[in-house]
């Protein structure tokens, strides 16, 4: 819940300490609580590998996937090579070295710190604080820092409140608080956004770091950065020995070098990636051997998820669609800091050069190294791949700003199957990319369904030079099925959502969506004899995109295999041998009209496929209504049922067989 307060006249110093005590307190409960768990980190660290072992599994899945993509290496990700926890030791281990370019993306990084100056009324200075810029325009600190738009509006913010390479003061550029323009504050998670009145070219000046909402950020036993204005000083960067020691549903618990002031500080990982909102230190009840202090931060995650939840006025929803906009363009080597502008030195920094969510990888490039007190090794090679074989090799590793399906994106709305109750318990959550969603079979490691949004008025071509796949770290690797059922055989990885199909809008967003298709959850294997029988089906989407009787050219798709209880078995993965799509669109006449289809053989449809007749290269298009669809998949389909014109025959059609586009009854 969202809470505010009124302060007046003399209170605000008194209010101010009484809520840093009261967060601090609360802090030491949850410490004091959680001391088991934390012995039990302490102790399974202690150990050789102990990095990869400390937090839960899926958790380290998706740090390995996470680093994985930021280092550039890809066969991190391949799961015949180790199990994620061997994999992690590649990456996350004892040496302290790191690439030069962590200084740069650090200075970038700090560049957005700022100090609180909390103010009366009267314009009198009752505490300080710490807060980071996360956006253009918001400034994000701590609820008891700022726990009201009256407090905030009589506050300011100072940044630069440091001292230059030469040694010297900076010249800080001090600016006032807007919370009429902005202004988001939560007791629970102690954090407070706000608005920052100040010119857009000097804000931009300053950068800002993007708050990432997918998980994946940190594990227990990865080190932390924080930079700070302890006691209100000027700025400063803890680097020493801030491990994280626990992570606790909605915090993070590290032991760090932080003291009063430091409220608000964004908490880094060692991508620069901001991983927590710090906001209390508090003594250990016994002592520990990570010291004397265990400090708490607020999970990013968990702020972001509220911020989502919370209903703002019109007016300031545009600043919260900002806040999680994706960049335009974005480097491997600052997957996280959208700092940009000159840092606060003299000396000229060159920059990489950019491409929309995608850059030469850290690790393919040649860099000097420096000794910094990390657990990163970074691996060096000696060529830079060409840009013919960059098309596939940098997905976004924030899956936050992916909308996936859009049931309204058809004149006449269509929302997606859904799975029966037994499905249900299989199915996992909605996984949503650019312009087309995927829900999974959890259990069977394939796809139940994909549904994708086709707008034929804005679609574009990006080149196809390579053919790269990745897990989706929202899900475990266990759950997908990857690159060793494709190895040395006849199978095919085979686009459930085609690769074109979301590739519309700008030429940034088609490429993003491009790249998204290449992910192991969009594919299902397919024997490739399936290729000598398909006929129109993998034109299908374009038949009726561009039917003359299209009011809209745009088409939505739905499309999975057939997950029968006898598909044969191959290392470990039941094959599908049959494939369904459901077409939509809206015709001339405004009506909607949805058409179904399958991939298959006359045997399979008679259900009398045996293994003497059954081939997979003996492969049909067939319509059929999407009612028969239903009943294979045991999806529910009702809402594309109606629209269904084979519904409108006065007997039940047996499949037709689609030969041209003639055939198509739609």
């Amino acid at each position: 819940m969202v809470h505010e307060y009124v302060l007046t006249g003399g209170t605000e110093m008194e209010f101010y300490e009484r809520e840093q005590e009261r967060q601090r307190q609360t802090a030491a409960q949850r410490v004091a609580e959680r001391v088991p768990e934390r012995r039990e980190h302490e102790t399974v660290l202690a150990s050789p590998g102990g990095v990869a072992v400390a937090d839960t599994a899926e958790r380290v899945a998706k740090r390995v996937d996470r680093l994985s993509r930021f280092y550039g290496d890809g066969s991190l990700l391949e799961p015949g090579a180790a199990e994620p926890a061997a994999r992690l030791e590649k990456i996350i281990n004892t040496v302290d070295y790191v690439g030069v370019r962590y200084l740069d993306a650090g200075v970038a990084a700090a560049r957005t710190v700022g100090r609180v100056n909390i103010r009366d009324e009267g314009g009198r200075t009752v505490g300080y604080g710490t807060g980071s810029m996360v956006s253009p325009s918001l400034f994000l600190t701590n609820h008891h820092v700022l726990p009201d738009a009256g407090t905030a509006g009589t506050s300011m913010v100072e940044f630069n409140y440091q001292d230059g390479v030469d040694g010297r003061p900076l010249a800080v550029a001090a600016y006032a608080l807007a919370p009429d323009r902005f202004f988001l504050a939560d007791e629970g998670l102690d954090f407070a956004l706000v608005a920052v009145d100040a010119p857009a070219a000097e804000l931009a000046a300053l950068g800002h770091n993007r708050l990432i909402e997918a998980e994946g950020k940190a594990i227990i036993g990865e080190f932390v950065t924080i930079v700070q204005h302890p006691r209100g000083d000027r700025k400063q960067v803890a680097l020493r020995e801030n491990k994280i020691v626990d992570i606790p549903e909605r915090f993070l618990h590290y032991a760090a070098d932080t003291e009063p002031g430091s409220s608000g500080s964004p908490v880094f990982n060692d991508q620069w990636e901001v991983v927590a909102l710090h906001h209390a230190s508090v003594p250990v009840p016994e002592p520990e051997e990570t010291g004397e202090f265990v400090n708490e931060g607020i999970r990013i995650s968990r702020i972001c998820a509220m911020v989502r939840e919370t209903s703002v006025p019109e007016a300031q929803r545009a600043l919260v669609d900002e806040l999680f906009a994706p960049p335009e363009a974005e480097s491997a080597a600052s997957l996280q800091s959208s700092a940009v502008g000159p840092p606060p030195v003299s000396a000229p920094v060159s920059r990489p050069a950019e491409r929309a969510m995608a850059a030469v990888p850290l690790a393919q490039t040649r860099e000097g190294m420096v000794t910094i007190p990390l657990e990163v090794t970074v691996r060096l090679a000696d060529a830079l791949p060409s840009e013919a074989a960059r098309e596939t090799e940098a997905i976004d590793p924030d899956y936050s700003d992916r909308d996936g399906y859009d049931p309204a994106f058809l004149a006449r709305p269509l929302p997606m199957p859904v799975p029966s109750p037994d499905l249900a318990a299989v199915a996992s959550a909605e996984l949503r990319y650019h312009h087309f969603s995927v829900v999974m079979h959890r259990q069977r490691a394939l796809a139940l369904f994909t549904a994708c949004n086709i707008d034929g008025r804005s679609s574009r071509r990006p080149r196809r030079d390579s053919d790269r796949w990745f897990f989706d770290p929202r899900l475990p690797a266990g759950e997908q099925t990857g690159e060793d059922v494709y190895r040395a055989n006849d199978l095919d990885r085979g686009h459930l959502v085609r690769r074109l199909d979301p590739a519309w809008g700008t030429e940034v967003m088609a490429l993003a969506a491009n790249d998204d298709t290449f992910h192991f959850t969009n594919s299902t294997p397919q024997h490739h004899a399936f290729n000598a029988g398909q006929t129109l089906w993998l034109g299908l989407e374009d038949y009726v995109l561009n039917n003359a009787d299209n009011q809209d050219l745009a088409v939505s798709v739905f499309t999975g295999p057939v997950l029968a209880e006898d598909d044969d078995v191959y290392r470990g993965v039941r094959l599908p041998r049959q494939f369904w799509k459901i077409v939509a669109m809206v015709g001339a006449s405004g009506e909607l009209s949805v058409t179904g289809y399958l991939l298959s053989q006359a045997v399979l449809i008679a259900d009398l496929a045996g293994k003497e007749t059954f081939s997979y290269g003996a492969y049909k298009t067939y319509q059929v209504p999407v009612r028969r669809i239903g009943e294979l998949t045991g999806l529910a389909v009702d809402p594309h049922v109606q629209a269904d014109p084979l519904e409108r025959l006065e007997a039940v059609p047996a499949p037709r067989e689609v030969v041209r586009a003639e055939d198509l009854i739609l």
